[in-house]
């Protein structure tokens, strides 16, 4: 590896041919080819995703899927989650549970999160939030109420309580409110 000599503004001639020497034999497109890079062919994608449409006849049909026997719609408007709260509650170690029926004859079951800043910074609300729906994807599909709007509201205690240990208050307190 060549050595790098660094000029001073007051340089001199020997410095000069030092500094000449260290380069010697080496110029400034040593390190570059000479040839051309071709030209770019397209990317090989079957027309059928080139301009996004299938293609007439590309395969068959998507068969039926299997029918739900629970649907699940999240909680959104600051109503419906009024709304639940005047509804029956059971409250648990990690969390209370809210659910008010609706009595439109809908089956689908709405289910919504509260976890306030009473439990912790950002990332650990998040981090709850997670688990509850981790909980409600358990466990409501066997034991949610239908036609309810459920609510899960987060405890401090909720935080490091084990899932399975959550995953049983939420059947128990499913059972109970259904009875």
């Amino acid at each position: 590896m060549p050595r790098l000599a660094i000029l001073a503004p007051s340089t001199t001639a020997a410095s000069a041919a030092l500094f000449a020497l260290d380069f010697e034999g080496m110029s400034d497109e040593a390190h570059f080819s000479a040839e051309q890079p071709g030209p770019r062919t397209a990317p090989r994608l079957p027309p059928s995703q080139r301009d996004g449409r299938r293609a007439q006849g590309a395969g068959r049909s998507p068969g039926p899927r299997p029918q739900e026997a629970l649907r699940l719609v999240q909680l959104t408007k600051r109503a419906d989650f009024l709304a639940a709260n005047r509804g029956k509650r059971a409250p648990t170690p990690g969390f209370v549970l809210l659910v008010r029926p609706r009595g439109d004859d809908d089956p689908t079951v709405r289910v919504g999160f509260t976890v306030t800043r009473k439990i912790g910074n950002a990332v650990v609300r998040n981090r709850m939030k997670r688990r509850f729906r981790a909980l409600v994807r358990d466990t409501f599909a066997d034991h949610a109420i239908p036609g309810a709007d459920h609510v899960l509201i987060g405890r401090s205690s909720g935080i490091e309580r084990d899932y399975a240990a959550l995953a049983a208050e939420l059947k128990r307190a499913l059972a109970k409110l259904a009875a």
